[in-house]
């Protein structure tokens, strides 16, 4: 059994810093309402970006080894909270969005299978307790080279 330790250390009101085995540091808040700095992201959305960088983690190595000509992914995530306290998520939504020419259906259904199915420990952690559905699409590559390669933030 491998062993993992965190460290969550308060800045200052609710802002907190936290860094586990990887040595990396991030930061949650919460907003100025709640006494927080608005300053980091809310632990419930690191949730989301765990979840998200974990399916996506096992996606994209899996399209590579099956050399799928992938030129581009995003993963959108919607998810929805209870009203009452505890606010945990009901559901989660995963839509997987594929950019490249010639990339085969069965591909990244297998490969989108094979991580929530098997491989993502963060999807096997939420499974039991939030109900997550997944779609995906492929669209074309992008042509334009002035705007391949951009990442857009909605």
């Amino acid at each position: 059994m491998a062993t993992k330790q965190a460290i969550v250390k308060q800045v200052q009101g609710i802002t907190f810093v936290a860094k586990a085995d990887s040595k990396h540091w991030v930061v949650m808040d919460g907003a100025e309402s709640f006494e927080g700095n608005d300053a980091g992201a809310r632990p419930k959305e690191l949730l989301l970006f765990a979840l998200g960088g974990c399916t996506a983690s096992d996606v994209i190595p899996i399209l590579k080894k099956k050399r799928v000509p992938l030129e581009g992914f995003e993963l959108r995530i919607t998810a929805n909270t209870r009203e009452e306290h505890p606010q945990v998520f009901t559901d989660i939504h995963l839509e997987y969005v594929f950019r490249g020419d010639g990339i085969a259906t069965s591909d990244v259904e297998r490969a989108i299978e094979l991580s929530t199915t098997k491989y993502c420990a963060v999807s096997a952690m939420l499974r039991d307790s939030v109900h997550i559905t997944h779609s995906y699409r492929i669209e074309p590559a992008c042509k334009d080279t002035r705007t391949a390669g951009t990442i857009s933030v909605s």
